[in-house]
């Protein structure tokens, strides 16, 4: 039991850096598919002012390709 308590523990938090990296690699899949990277279009982003997170960013990218678009252009305005 405490052997099983250990590994929880230490998996509920290694569980939130699989998550991010997920996030991550679909944003960067998308944006590489409409001419950008990652970096490129986390800069963009910022600069342009706009504030969204990771996973809801990735969110978009998978079920609302038309959103994402949009934001890839507001990005790719503000480089």
């Amino acid at each position: 039991m405490l052997r099983a308590g250990q590994y929880a523990r230490r998996d509920r938090r290694v569980k939130k850096r699989v998550f991010r990296s997920l996030w991550i690699c679909r944003i960067n899949a998308a944006a590489r598919q409409r001419g950008l990277t990652y970096g490129r279009l986390m800069h963009g982003l910022t600069k342009a002012g706009m504030q969204i997170d990771r996973k809801m960013l990735a969110e978009l990218a998978v079920r609302e390709p038309a959103s994402f678009d949009q934001l890839v252009k507001a990005a790719q305005a503000s480089l």
